[in-house]
């Protein structure tokens, strides 16, 4: 959704015989008659401000509840806060005269404003900025009866802009910091981002998915969407702790507004999602977008 919304003109009247009325208690007295009066620029300005803040406060408490959801998220839109301007063109405004005030304000935007995301690709609009993180590498081997749970080795790389693929990350999920840039740069007008991952496992590759493969084992969501496996994932048993911060209570990934999440799954195939082990856990990363300035 777009939240960058220009207000119709509206036209004020201050009157001396203006009324309060409510359709709800018309039995109340109305209150007296307002005395005749000037009201100069400034103060008709100040008095519609106060209407004009509320209104951008409600849509801006939407927005921030949503960037502060995730506090390893450094995730900004553009603009932070609502923005905009008010006018008129009269410099007084007498007793039962009518001005008109124009006004517009721009809400902040979401990342699907900038980006186009498919099911594994993310292109920009525009010539943004971009950093990547690693959430969580979940690939594990265990012995036949499900003791001695270890991680394994998982790496992870992405494409830029129809280039080769290149490691952004190697290790466990033991070694993931998910307050460290992996990758950064810009990215200009349909120049796409396309990720893929494997793991090493008795001293071989597995098969690398990627976004330029065939299969759906990469997808790649953003804030409010539901993870695409076959069974609720925020309530599986399976669910990994390094997911639970970006799941809601029901089951929605819950981001930054300009963030990206990308779920891989390296150990089943597509035919496979019916079963458990099939979570796209494996390797989780974060995409973070910013208008070029």
């Amino acid at each position: 959704m777009n939240f960058r919304t220009v207000l119709p003109r509206i036209v004020f009247q201050v009157s001396a015989n203006s009324h309060w009325s409510d359709p709800e208690r018309k039995s109340q007295t109305p209150p007296p008659p307002i005395p005749p009066m000037k009201i100069s620029q400034s103060a008709a300005l100040c008095a519609v401000a106060t209407t004009f803040c509320l209104l951008a406060s409600t849509r801006t408490h939407a927005q921030t509840t949503t960037m502060t959801t995730t506090t390893t998220s450094t995730s900004t839109t553009s603009p932070s806060v609502p923005v905009g301007f008010l006018s008129t063109g009269a410099g007084l405004v007498k007793a039962g005269a009518s001005t008109s005030l124009k006004w517009k304000i721009t809400y902040p935007s979401t990342v699907v404003d900038y980006v186009t995301v498919t099911t594994s690709t993310v292109t920009p609009k525009q010539a943004l900025d971009y950093q990547v993180r690693v959430l969580g590498a979940g690939v594990t081997s265990s012995n036949s009866n499900g003791s001695n749970l270890t991680f394994v080795p998982t790496e992870a790389q992405m494409s830029v802009a129809g280039g080769s693929y290149q490691r952004i990350f190697y290790g466990t999920n033991h070694d993931v910091d998910s307050s460290k840039t992996l990758a950064s740069g810009t990215l200009q007008t349909g120049q796409a981002l396309r990720f893929g991952g494997r793991y090493y496992y008795n001293k071989g590759w597995s098969q690398l998915y990627s976004s330029s493969g065939s299969t759906l084992n990469v997808r790649t969501l953003v804030n409010g969407q539901i993870p695409p496996t076959t069974y609720p994932l925020h309530t599986a048993p399976s669910l990994e702790s390094f997911i639970k911060p970006y799941l809601d209570a029901s089951g929605k990934v819950m981001i930054g507004p300009m963030d990206v999440i990308v779920f891989m799954e390296l150990t089943h195939t597509d035919s496979q999602s019916n079963n458990h082990g099939y979570d796209l856990q494996d390797m989780v990363l974060l995409v973070t977008f910013k208008p070029k300035n």
